[in-house]
């Protein structure tokens, strides 16, 4: 059977959602539509040859920018995960935010017993009960728990639990692939797993700064080689990054509250917070501004708090927290 003919035979059995005709250059020959998405067939191999259809588009985008610009912008937002990089398990396990009245946190209990489930998976050899626990203050949105046994801080595992509602403003599957570029880039701790309401990670030691720290020279000068290390790094496998700025902010917007139900709060929301209005104008003249400049858009810390920076004076090392996007 010739190759004409079978062509023919696959584009009859295959359902045509939508097709369109790429002009392609030698050695390409054809171009069909198979099942909605466009797959390559040589004159040359005795078989048909059908591309996956994602290495087509890759393949065509730069010969037909117009017909694949929805795709390149799909891509130009699309956090690519260095080949090689470590998998992170996925936990079906979650883990409250309290302990119970009178502690314990036993059967069923408090974070204790997430936590203690978590260890179960990430550190069998340890017994429940040799494992400390010790929670961290200095976290506005989330809480974070530091397990380690006995006396022995060498090895600690970090327990963040999403605080109520943040979702609403981090995209948590973004969040990990931005994690897993900045450890593939020694950028951040080892990811160790996911769990249905946050993520377990290896604890960096240090001192989290403050503001005096900040004003140190040696220190923030150590801070803006390690953001730069940050901004230079490419995770759109060649595509140029588009900036998800403007995207975020119009998810705050939504969010906006309109009143609150205690009268004194809802008295200084009034008094202290401009209206809803005023601030889409701000937004509106930063976007025209800030759009224009010409700026290249990089991997971004997004939430550099001086509690937000762990700094090692032994190892002169300073490791930001991974919060970052583009």
């Amino acid at each position: 059977m010739c190759v004409r003919a079978r062509e023919s035979r696959i584009a009859e059995r295959s359902p045509r959602p939508f097709s369109f005709l790429l002009l392609l250059p030698r050695p390409w020959s054809r171009a069909l539509s198979v099942a909605g998405c466009a797959a390559l067939v040589t004159t040359t191999s005795p078989p048909p040859l059908l591309l996956p259809p994602l290495l087509l588009l890759l393949r065509l985008a730069p010969l037909r920018p117009r017909l694949f610009s929805p795709f390149a912008a799909a891509m130009a937002n699309y956090i690519h995960v260095p080949p090689g990089s470590p998998e992170v398990p996925k936990l079906d396990i979650a883990v409250k935010e309290t302990e119970p009245s009178g502690g314990g946190g036993g059967g069923g209990g408090g974070y204790r017993y997430g936590a203690l489930q978590l260890l179960r998976r990430l550190r069998p050899d340890w017994k429940p009960e040799e494992v400390t626990l010790k929670v961290f203050t200095d976290g506005i949105t989330n809480k974070l728990i530091g397990c380690y046994k006995g006396e022995e801080v060498d090895d600690v595992v970090l327990v963040r639990i999403y605080g109520n509602k943040t979702e609403l403003l981090v995209d948590r599957e973004e969040e990990l692939k931005s994690f897993r570029v900045l450890q593939a880039h020694g950028c951040a701790p080892k990811l160790y797993c996911t769990f249905n309401n946050g993520l377990c990670y290896e604890f960096m030691q240090g001192e989290a700064l403050d503001p005096e720290h900040v004003c140190n020279p040696e220190i923030f000068r150590l801070i803006a080689r390690q953001l730069a290390k940050i901004h230079a790094i490419h995770a759109h496998n060649g595509w140029i990054p588009k900036s998800n700025l403007w995207l975020k902010m119009g998810k705050y917007f939504s969010l906006i509250p309109t009143e609150f139900v205690d009268k004194d709060l809802h008295k200084r929301f009034l008094k202290d917070i401009p209206n809803p209005q005023i601030l889409q104008e701000e937004m509106a003249w930063m976007k025209e501004r800030l759009s224009n400049l010409g700026s290249p858009v990089v991997l971004c810390h997004n939430d550099l708090l001086c509690k937000n920076i762990i700094y090692n004076g032994k190892q002169d090392m300073l490791m930001p927290p991974r919060n970052s996007s583009w």
